[in-house]
């Protein structure tokens, strides 16, 4: 089982890397299952049914969320009947949508799950107790289970790998925007790569027009944070190749694309 991860898309910019690069990337890795995290997508303030609906198109079967899931109010008309759009599980009840999602493939069915941590981020409920309790629903479906832990600090992500290792296929880390270099497998077999980065802008800071950025540093002034429309792009995934019979991580191989790292089939 070969699942493709693609990261953060942000804006126009992250679109277009995407449209342009995931055919390539299927060719080369022939993925069964491919998720992208779209929650900068539109404007880098959430996601649209339209975009949506453009990553299924191009050939994702899963699209996860973030802490910006509800920046574009249309999200609300459409969510609760988006069947393969995924919030974080961990919303307070009673939050629109759900944060898991089965996919069948072939014989086999695989369960994305979609998790946000706390430290420096919204007081919501605990990840770790959802994950205990939807890898307890997952398990009982299937072995592979794939989780996009949506977080801020280090230390949270990696206290999330260890406390599921061996229970569940990955744990991806999103949200920070900067890819890391410590993919790795874990002693009980789960696949861990804190940040998988994002897919979008590659002249800007963390996806938006660095002279923004760089100005609110130099002066601590307020700016307006504008994600660039054009320029170079960059995209950031993670490919993991999975044990048909355990659901655990046989190889994971993280994947950057840019003009400094052209992409080879």
């Amino acid at each position: 089982m070969n699942l493709l991860f693609i990261g953060d898309v942000v804006g126009s910019l992250g679109r277009e890397m995407v449209t342009q690069y995931l055919p390539k990337l299927k060719e080369k890795y022939r993925p069964h299952l491919t998720v992208i995290n779209g929650e900068n997508a539109a404007s880098g303030k959430g996601i649209t049914e339209k975009i949506y609906r453009q990553f299924l198109d191009a050939g994702a079967q899963v699209v996860t969320l973030g802490n910006h899931a509800w920046d574009n109010r249309e999200i609300f008309e459409f969510i609760n009947d988006a069947k393969y759009l995924i919030r974080p599980a961990n919303f307070p009840e009673g939050t629109p949508g759900k944060g898991i999602a089965f996919v069948k493939i072939n014989d086999l069915e695989v369960a994305i799950i979609n998790l946000q941590g706390r430290t420096f981020m919204s007081p919501i409920d605990c990840p770790f107790k959802k994950a205990d309790e939807l890898i307890e629903l997952a398990r009982k479906r299937t072995p592979f289970i794939f989780i996009d832990f949506h977080a801020e600090v280090t230390s949270e992500k990696q206290a999330m790998g260890w406390y599921v290792d061996g229970r569940v296929s990955a744990v991806i880390g999103t949200h920070t925007h900067v890819q890391t270099a410590d993919n790795r497998i874990l002693p009980e077999g789960t696949g861990y790569l804190t940040d998988v980065g994002m897919t979008g802008p590659y002249d800007g800071i963390l996806g938006v027009e660095k002279e923004a950025v760089l100005k609110r540093f130099l002066t601590s002034m307020p700016v307006r944070f504008d994600i660039p429309k054009s320029g170079r792009g960059q995209l950031s995934a993670v490919f993991l190749e999975l044990d048909r019979k355990t659901g655990l991580t046989k190889k994971i191989e993280r994947i950057f694309i840019n003009d400094d790292h052209p992409f080879y089939s």
